[in-house]
């Protein structure tokens, strides 16, 4: 029985000194990208209304309210045509009325438009600025 016990202890051991090894090339520590805002935007009749409208580009959760009287569908995307970064567009499933949506979009610098699909609502614009600043050193990020 003490035989066994070191037979198992010694291959324990080897076990753990060979999974220790490093693989001997660099860790790449980049940075974190920027810590997600809450974006949000309420829908009426007539128009959208975005709080807050200008930000530095990076990760951004939309959350849109409907507040119109009718199914509205919502579409976020770049107002630049053509150029070396074409447009991006991103959109969500009907929104009931008194309900709301959630998009998770990574939005680089530059103006982008947030309009509704339904009943002539006027469109808005949002400004993007440079990017954030990194997340790497901030506390309790997920």
């Amino acid at each position: 029985m003490l035989v066994a016990a070191r037979v198992f202890g010694g291959i324990a051991l080897a076990a753990v000194s060979v999974t220790g090894c490093g693989g001997g090339g660099d860790y790449a520590n980049r940075p974190r990208p920027p810590a997600p805002i809450h974006v949000t935007a309420a829908i009426t009749n007539s128009r959208i209304n975005v709080s807050p409208q200008r930000f530095g580009a990076g990760p951004i959760v939309l959350i849109v309210s409907n507040q119109s009287s009718t199914a509205q569908k919502v579409t976020f995307e770049t107002a630049e045509l053509g150029g070396s970064q074409p447009g991006r567009k991103f959109d969500t499933t009907p929104i009931n009325p008194r309900a709301t949506a959630t998009l998770k979009v990574d939005v680089r610098q530059g103006r982008w438009k947030l309009s509704a699909s339904e009943g002539g609502i006027r469109a808005v614009a949002v400004r993007v600025g440079r990017k954030r600043e990194s997340a790497q050193n901030k506390l309790l990020q997920p």
